[in-house]
C-alpha cells in the first residue's frame, strides 16, 4: 500500500485527515504562496494545493502526497489570514450581512508514477448581521488569527452565520474529504476499501 503524506503543518487539515481513519504523515512544503497577477481564486489555490503536494516529490518518491490551499473571497476581493485583531475585525465587519466565499484547491500527486489529480471545492457563507461589539468578543474568546476569512467554522464561529452553502463542509475548514476519498479510490487507498 502507498504511504499517504499530507503536505501541511495544520493542524485543522491534520484533524480533518484523521476522520478518514487512514494512516499519513504530515510534511511542511515549502512553496511561495504569493498570489501571480490577476490570478483568479480557483486557480491560485489549486495552483497552490499541486505545487505543495509537488514539492514533497523528491523526499517521498513513493508516496499519495495530498496537498490543500484554500482563499476567502469577500466582495471579489481575495483575503487572507488576517494575522492581527484588527485584520480580523476588519474583515468581519466587511463580511457582515454579506455572502462570503470559500475556495478550497486539492492535489492529490502519486510521487511513484506522477499521477496528478487536481480538483477546486467552492464553498458560500452567508454572515448574519454582526454588530461590532459581537465580533470582537468573537475575535476575543477564539482568536481566529491564522485562519482565512477570521473564523473557525468548527468552533464558535458557526455563530456568525446565518447559512452555508456548499457540498462538503470540510472544505470550509481546509481539506475537502468527499472530493478526497474519490481522488484517493482512483488510486486504490479508498477507507472503506
Amino acid at each position: 500500500m502507498i504511504p499517504l503524506v499530507l503536505a501541511s503543518t495544520s493542524r485543522y487539515r491534520r484533524s480533518l485527515l484523521e476522520k478518514l481513519g487512514l494512516p499519513f504523515i504530515c510534511a511542511a512544503p515549502d512553496v511561495d504562496e504569493t498570489p501571480q497577477p490577476n490570478e483568479s481564486a480557483r486557480s491560485l489555490v489549486t495552483r497552490l494545493a499541486q505545487a505543495k503536494a509537488q514539492a514533497l516529490a523528491t523526499a517521498y518518491p513513493a508516496h499519495l502526497i495530498i496537498g490543500s490551499d484554500q482563499v476567502c473571497v469577500l466582495n471579489g476581493q481575495i483575503t487572507g489570514k488576517p494575522h492581527t485583531e484588527d485584520n480580523a475585525v476588519a474583515q468581519l465587519m466587511l463580511a457582515r450581512g454579506a455572502r462570503v466565499s470559500f475556495y478550497t484547491g486539492l492535489a492529490l500527486y502519486n510521487s511513484a508514477n506522477g499521477n496528478l489529480q487536481i480538483a477546486c471545492e467552492p464553498f458560500d457563507v452567508h454572515f448574519r448581521h454582526l454588530t461590532e461589539a459581537e465580533i470582537r468578543r468573537y475575535i476575543q474568546l477564539e482568536q481566529p488569527l491564522q485562519c482565512a476569512g477570521s473564523f473557525k467554522s468548527e468552533g464558535l464561529g458557526i455563530a456568525l452565520f446565518e447559512r452555508l452553502e456548499g457540498r462538503d463542509p470540510n472544505a470550509l475548514v481546509g481539506l475537502p474529504l468527499i472530493a478526497l476519498c474519490k481522488m484517493l479510490e482512483n488510486e486504490g487507498r479508498h477507507p472503506l476499501g
